[in-house]
């Protein structure tokens, strides 16, 4: 690994130093931009090409399963219980079930009233927003800490670069 050396004294040393810097910074952007532009879009028209290639097989891959069900419902009474083994796979059918809910609200309500709260799922979390608004002290008795820092930012004007 290379060594790097770290100036004593920052490399900046003036605010049109930090001005033109902030200039450069935001050319670079601007290039990223672009590349990343031209990136997705290659990338959005090699999808649709390959996707056009594939197509065709989708389409016959839908008809050939429509056959197959047909088929395998008229049928099912040559099955070996559920399913059928073949030279190129396995069919057959497999029992689904689904819960229907309508009317979300009154089936918790119904839950919570015949004691069936297992089937309620609750996440809690803490909200750092809230808890932000009490006082340290507040903060400290739960057992959170309040951290505050000054935190460096800067924000190029793309609009005055292009």
């Amino acid at each position: 690994m290379a060594r790097v050396r770290i100036h004593d004294k920052p490399a900046l040393e003036s605010w049109d130093d930090v001005n033109l810097t902030m200039k450069e910074i935001g050319e670079c952007q601007i290039e990223i931009d672009k590349i990343e532009a031209d990136m997705n879009m290659k990338i959005s028209d090699t999808k649709l090409e390959y996707e056009m290639k594939a197509q065709t097989f989708k389409d016959r891959i839908a008809k050939l399963e429509i056959d197959l069900k047909d088929f395998v419902e008229s049928n099912k009474h040559e099955l070996d219980g559920k399913s059928k083994v073949l030279n190129f796979g396995r069919t057959g059918f497999r029992q689904s079930t689904k819960i229907v809910l309508r009317k979300v609200e009154n089936i918790i309500k119904n839950l919570k009233a015949y004691g069936m709260k297992d089937c309620i799922n609750v996440k809690e979390t803490v909200n750092k927003d809230n808890l932000k608004k009490y006082s340290d002290e507040d903060i400290a008795k739960v057992g959170a800490t309040k951290k505050v820092e000054d935190v460096f930012w800067y924000e190029v004007d793309k609009e005055k670069l292009e």
